[in-house]
């Protein structure tokens, strides 16, 4: 066996089986789950649609392999939408490719950049993967996957959770060969300012890393002016070649459908080279049925701003209840509430759902202590994902159980 998977940690709903194993949930209350990230919202009926037709008028189209770079009309449909969405022209064939979401192209990408000949010629143990802390679980798990060694960079929640770059030390920039940055950011919803991008972008032209931007909250935001991209952040700097950028995006978030697990990656063409040759070995082509619903879903934007719309409306009504009772403000973008809560989160998760049948997910499964400070601790994350009246319920019980908790 990969030895390298004795140091993966368990996943974060593995941890919360685990702690509530010993609980028994108050029968009197409808359990309420806030604990994972899954859109509930419909979805769409004409993506489901196109999905039918595809297999129905093309019958013969399940009878063949699909190709890993996807349908030309595929790619258009990612260069149209980044042209309307961020104002980029990007060329379909040489700087886009389909990805089965977000997440199975975040660790195919780090096994693609990550390359263990490198430190040794700068006299270095091991190559480094620098992630923001908290975290998405699947950046750590890339890392050490592909014999990297994950850095956490801390959070200052003074400035609305930005990760503090400058407290870095040059000697693991050295070392760095990937950059994982999620903005809006799971789970505290801040989004990169360009004055960050450009930090970055400076630092990867020092030490020559790539940066992987992870997008996939960018259609659920609550400000006026939408999020900056990573492209979008480039081309203003002057780096319309992208240069050591990938940005990846999915459908599972903007037009609630996590099951068809399509999304797509865009920037450096002689990355994305590389990580279609990688994912030609890989095996991991898109579904042609998929690919007929996912251009369905790329050409409108109709049904996002209707998502949006309902987003908002939620966040307006429950945010205030919780802001009564718990220490959190309304993020910029993303459907999670980060909140402060007093004394172990973990207590505060198992303790509310015994009680009050409510899932919320402990901080500090989300987070690993960087300079001996965890960021999660004594933090929860809400995912307010269910329908609103749902989501209303379960805000109203949580102040009930903050308000009589010790």
């Amino acid at each position: 066996m990969n030895s390298l998977l004795s140091l993966l940690q368990p996943y974060p709903f593995e941890r919360l089986r685990q702690l509530f194993a010993h609980c028994t949930p108050n029968p009197a209350l409808a359990h309420i789950s806030l604990g994972m990230g899954e859109p509930k919202h419909p979805t769409p009926a004409f993506i489901q649609q196109a999905m039918i037709d595809s297999v129905l008028s093309t019958p013969s189209g399940l009878a063949s392999y699909p190709a890993t770079t996807g349908d030309a009309k595929l790619r258009e449909a990612f260069s149209h939408w980044l042209h309307q969405r961020y104002g980029l022209d990007v060329n379909p064939a040489t700087q886009t490719l389909p990805i089965n979401g977000s997440r199975e192209a975040l660790f195919a990408l780090t096994q693609t950049i990550v390359d263990q000949a490198r430190p040794g010629e700068r006299g270095a143990a091991k190559p480094v993967v620098v992630c923001p802390n908290p975290f998405y679980q699947i950046y750590e798990g890339a890392a050490l996957l592909a014999g990297a060694e994950p850095y956490f960079v801390p959070t200052d929640a003074a400035r609305n959770f930005a990760q503090d770059w400058d407290s870095v030390p040059d000697a693991i920039w050295q070392r760095t060969q990937l950059l994982i940055v999620c903005s809006p950011g799971n789970p505290t919803g801040a989004v990169m300012p360009l004055s960050e991008w450009k930090k970055l972008f400076d630092l990867s032209d020092r030490y020559g890393f790539v940066l992987a931007s992870d997008e996939c909250y960018s259609e659920i935001y609550f400000r006026d002016e939408a999020p900056l991209g990573g492209m979008e952040a480039a081309a203003r700097l002057g780096r319309p070649d992208f240069r050591n950028l990938i940005s990846l995006t999915s459908l599972s978030k903007r037009s609630n459908v996590p099951g068809m697990r399509s999304g797509f990656c865009a920037g450096d063409a002689a990355i994305i080279e590389k990580f279609l040759l990688y994912r030609t070995y890989h095996g991991c082509a898109m579904s042609p049925v998929v690919q007929a619903a996912s251009i369905a879903a790329w050409r409108d934007e109709q049904h996002v701003i209707e998502n949006r719309a309902k987003y908002r409306s939620k966040f307006e009504q429950v945010t205030p209840l919780l802001a009564d009772v718990l220490e959190l403000a309304l993020p910029d973008a993303g459907f999670y509430l980060w909140a402060r809560v007093k004394g172990s989160d973990t207590d505060f998760a198992r303790e509310l759902f015994t009680l009050y049948n409510v899932t919320v997910l402990p901080g500090s499964y989300l987070s690993r202590a960087s300079q001996g400070v965890n960021p999660g601790e004594q933090r929860i994350r809400m995912a307010l994902v269910a329908e609103t009246a749902e989501c209303l319920e379960a805000a109203q019980r949580i102040v009930q159980f903050v308000k009589t908790r010790p």
